[in-house]
């Protein structure tokens, strides 16, 4: 079954689907958008209580509520200033020591920091560091933040696959996280790099930021890199919002050797919260 699944999903018109679906998640027509609204919300059990906006009449369209913000207060930081903090309400995928330069996906199958980065000399400062991979499922709010303070230096759009992001594609797809289409974001802080990379998966229309706005597929489908040196370099607090997925997906943080310390129980499967702590400077 799990071969027929993936089977399904590689014959699926992935960038069609994205398409489609970024355009009716941003139909304004009010009985259509409240209908997915709600229809989204009982299917999943959203967490309504949570919402800055009133649900369904605060949201122009379902794209505006599957972003939403919380109430102030909703995701409190951790109050010790060297914890690292999670980037993303979700679950633990995968976390732990890199293995020189390799990832953890699944048991027995790893794959390249270089790859999933696209730039190999970044890849390397990450050499036998930590890295967490946190999955976002439908119902969990679909901002990322900021796990600690840092300056943003490179964006890097990598253009690939959209498949599912779930366990049972991860444990049957070798490389995909370094397979599909991502947002690779590269920081300075002052106790190092880290890197926060946002994967894209099936119905992931778009990825949006703070500071760039929504970052869509170009033709051809090619790599893209932003470069913000010296002064131009953005600077974030620990706990600021980064952005969201416009749908669905997967947050990898990597962190150099000898910078960090992980938490305990950070097992697959795991509930983790924006603004808990994962990990401390050391």
């Amino acid at each position: 079954m799990t071969e027929l699944y993936i089977a399904v999903q590689r014959l699926l018109p992935q960038f069609l689907l994205g398409r489609i679906v970024h355009r009716l998640a941003r139909v304004r027509t009010p009985w259509f958008k409240d209908l997915c609204i709600r229809g989204f919300a009982r299917l999943f059990l959203v967490n309504l209580d949570e919402a800055a906006q009133p649900v369904p009449s605060g949201y122009p369209s379902f794209n505006a509520f599957f972003t939403r913000s919380l109430q102030p207060g909703a995701r409190p930081q951790d109050p010790d200033p060297a914890a690292i903090t999670c980037p993303a309400d979700g679950r633990v995928q995968q976390a732990g020591t890199l293995h020189d330069t390799q990832l953890l996906q699944a048991k027995g199958m790893t794959y390249s920091a270089a790859e999933l980065l696209g730039d190999a000399a970044a890849a390397a400062t990450f050499r036998n560091g930590w890295f967490l991979t946190v999955y976002l499922a439908p119902q969990d709010y679909h901002r990322v933040h900021a796990p600690l303070a840092g300056t943003l230096r490179d964006m890097i759009y990598m253009p690939g696959a959209r498949l599912s992001v779930n366990e049972t594609t991860a444990a049957a797809v070798p490389g995909l996280f370094a397979r599909n289409e991502r947002l690779v974001c590269l920081f300075e802080s002052p106790t190092g790099p880290f890197a926060v990379v946002l994967v894209g998966a099936l119905n992931v229309a778009s990825i949006s930021t703070t500071w760039a706005g929504e970052v869509l597929p170009c033709t051809p489908r090619q790599m893209r890199r932003w470069h913000y040196p010296g002064r131009a370099g953005i600077a974030f607090a620990r706990g600021d919002d980064m952005g969201c997925f416009n749908l669905g997906s997967t947050v990898i943080l990597l962190m150099p050797p000898d910078t960090s310390v992980a938490a305990a129980g950070l097992a697959p499967g795991r509930p983790l919260r924006v603004g808990q702590r994962v990990a401390a400077r050391v």
